[in-house]
């Protein structure tokens, strides 16, 4: 029987494959490119065939790597399935749940009531994958999520946590600088922070756009400082470097500690048709795990907007 090649093989040859480039692909495995062109020719000699041409300056797939690269990926799609399925078998005779959460979210909001949960649900522990990255329920090991967007997912149940609404914030260090804020237009004598952020053509609201509502119109953009999170925006306000456009329900905590304060009470909303959901596949809707998550979470959003 012939020995086929090993699952860390077929990973550089799938890698190899897409981008046709062996520095390229060894980058995304962590290798050095010497090491993908070794174990490509390995696999060549142990099949007896060509997989790559290769040029000075190029590579690219023979008809046979094109074969043996298409169901490589799909073998390795499979297995990934699979153990994924395998490692959420295996937590729900533990009681573990794996939450997929950013940061932003993370840090700012759930983390500040994660022991809440763990004093009322002993028997569940939870753990959690923190990453801007959005994870496939059925790739990746996690059980639920908690992410930005539009809450349309197919094959998953969506809940709607917030509607966002864009506040200004600053530390009370920053008023005691000297310069006063007795209207919104005396803002423009501070440093001013907010995110750049637009999906779908929407766009999340920047200074510009609070300074339209607030009723100044000659506004200039060019001195505010844009951040591409709102945890960096927030840290700067925290600091007292800037006043900072946040998200009220992620920035709750720090006001009530009065670590921050909002110079002005006028707010913005977020697009509507976006927000923070939480997320699971409909199969697991009725686990008792995925239940008590849910009524918890649903009942902390709606405490903290009272």
């Amino acid at each position: 029987m012939r020995t086929l090649p090993g699952t860390r093989a077929l990973k550089m040859l799938v890698s190899a494959g897409r981008h046709l480039n062996f520095t390229r692909a060894a980058d995304e495995i962590g290798l050095t490119p010497a090491a993908v062109s070794y174990q490509i020719k390995e696999i060549e000699d142990q099949l007896g065939v060509k997989l790559f041409v290769r040029t000075n300056r190029s590579i690219h797939l023979t008809p046979e790597g094109k074969v043996l690269c298409e169901a490589a990926t799909d073998a390795l799609d499979i297995v990934t399935r699979a153990t994924a399925r395998v490692q959420k078998m295996s937590r729900r005779s533990t009681t573990q749940l794996k939450v997929t959460v950013d940061p932003q979210f993370a840090t700012k909001w759930l983390m500040r009531r994660v022991e809440q949960f763990r004093k009322v649900h002993q028997d569940i522990e939870l753990r959690f994958d923190v990453s801007y990255d959005v994870k496939d329920f059925e790739l990746d090991d996690v059980d639920v999520g908690i992410r930005y967007g539009s809450g349309k997912y197919p094959g998953l149940s969506a809940h709607r946590l917030f509607d966002n609404v864009i506040v200004p914030v600053c530390s009370p260090r920053l008023l005691a600088s000297g310069k006063p804020l007795k209207e919104p237009r005396d803002l423009m004598n501070h440093t001013l922070a907010h995110i750049e952020w637009s999906r779908d053509g929407l766009t999340w609201p920047n200074w510009h756009m609070w300074m339209a509502a607030a009723g100044v119109h000659d506004f200039d953009d060019s001195r505010a400082i844009v951040f591409a999170s709102s945890n960096d925006a927030v840290e700067a306000a925290l600091a007292g470097e800037a006043v900072a456009l946040a998200d009220f329900a992620m920035v709750a905590s720090e006001l009530s500690e009065g670590r921050l304060i909002r110079p002005f009470e006028l707010s913005v909303k977020a697009p509507s048709e976006f927000a923070y959901f939480l997320v699971y596949p409909k199969e697991a809707a009725s686990e008792p795990r995925t239940v008590a998550f849910r009524e918890w979470l649903l009942e902390q959003v709606a405490a903290s907007a009272e």
